[in-house]
């Protein structure tokens, strides 16, 4: 039963999706900020137990979910046994159709044949490579684990396990990055011909081990123009290689290859988040779990879901985030649509903004849809701040 906290949570009219945080790394990336924690066998084998706890804490959810994401952290770090138990306890605990599809994250390092093997058994249809970059500099910078060697051999063999997707992840913007290295790194992913590739532009956040450095004056970020440089080099680059960009960060050859768990957060679908630190949003309602694994465990030993808060969002929460994210599509926002599901005329009540940034070339409008271009796209989350909710 649910918490009368939560209320009763409807029925959604579109399907959701079902995200399983595991927080183990083999030791934590100084750029990262998500919850990581490193941890050996015994860590891990009580952590499964945990997270099965919390399924079953859940359970009764009227939801049906079709996709199920396995990130972290490292879920490559878990065995294929731990991994199984997780999605036959989701199956048991939650309405998951037969269909659904499952996403892995792996670090190359995790990646041989046999775990292929295994992973494609369990039924994962999308495996995304923590590849981060193909120079030896950058991933020495950057504290990953493997080498370049690795990263070409975990990505031939996983393209040839038989995966549905297989995607690569990079990051760009490194101090002192110039456009050749970060062409490099793009010619080797679209040579190697994954489905979808995911280029994220460094960001350094407070509290990680490149934020400590910043505070004492050893960082240096790259200067925004050429962080703008490379962010239209990565468009630009990918769309003539045939990867057209579908989100801000995110390429695919075509639809079908396209991530529809990530989907669910840009298009306001509802998704169920377990484990330390997930958000999960329904209805009305958005609510996350304990960042650290500590009270994420104690309310959980106390037969407590492991809920740290949760907001109500209003109609002009709503309306924002919809258009926030609508605007880091190709698609873009509908703003008629926004008025009927929440009432907020933004259409009428920004038209002279709207025709000052298309003016400016950083969107179209077509019809009610404001399409944002690669200028517009660079700028997409200031441009939101600019509208009247």
């Amino acid at each position: 039963m649910l918490t009368a906290a939560f209320g009763d949570l409807p029925v959604p009219p579109q399907k959701a999706g079902l995200y399983l945080h595991i927080p183990f790394c083999s030791a934590i990336c100084p750029y990262c900020d998500f919850s990581v924690l490193t941890g050996g066998p015994r860590e891990r084998a009580h952590f499964v137990g945990l997270l099965l706890w919390e399924m079953c804490l859940w359970e009764g959810l009227p939801w049906h979910f079709d996709t199920i994401y396995l990130g972290g952290g490292t879920p490559s770090a878990l065995s294929p046994a731990q991994l199984g138990a997780l999605l036959e306890a989701s199956e048991q605990h939650f309405a998951v159709g037969e269909s659904a599809r499952i996403f892995l994250e792996a670090n190359p390092e995790d990646v041989d044949r046999r775990s292929l093997t295994a992973w494609r058994r369990l039924g994962v249809r999308t495996l995304s490579l923590g590849v981060q970059t193909f120079e030896a500099s950058g991933l020495e910078f950057l504290g990953r684990r493997h080498s370049t060697q690795q990263a070409v051999r975990a990505l031939e063999e996983a393209l040839a396990a038989g995966f549905d997707t297989v995607s690569v992840d990079l990051i760009y913007g490194l101090p002192g990055q110039d456009e050749a290295s970060w062409r490099r790194d793009l010619e080797r992913a679209v040579a190697l011909a994954p489905q979808h590739i995911s280029c994220y532009q460094l960001t350094v956040h407070s509290g990680t081990a490149f934020g400590f450095r910043k505070e004492r004056g050893k960082f240096q970020e790259l200067d925004s123009r050429s962080q703008g440089t490379l962010f239209r080099l990565t468009h630009e680059f990918l769309r003539d290689a045939g990867y057209p960009g579908y989100e801000v960060s995110n390429f695919a050859v075509s639809p079908g290859h396209r991530s529809r768990h990530n989907q669910k957060y840009w298009n306001h679908v509802p998704y169920l988040g377990l484990g330390p630190s997930a958000h999960s949003f329904g209805a009305d309602r958005r609510w996350w779990n304990h960042r650290k694994i500590g009270p994420w465990r104690q309310q959980l030993q106390a037969g407590e879901r492991p809920i740290e808060s949760s907001e109500t969002l209003s109609p002009e929460d709503h309306a924002l985030e919809a258009l926030m994210l609508g605007l880091r599509t190709a698609s873009g926002v509908d703003l008629r649509r926004i008025e009927e599901r929440w009432g907020r005329p933004l259409l009428a009540a920004n038209k002279d903004l709207i025709d000052l940034l298309c003016e400016e070339g950083l969107l179209h409008l077509e019809g009610s849809v404001l399409v944002p271009t690669l200028e517009g796209w660079a700028v997409a989350d200031g441009l939101a701040a600019r509208f009247e909710i």
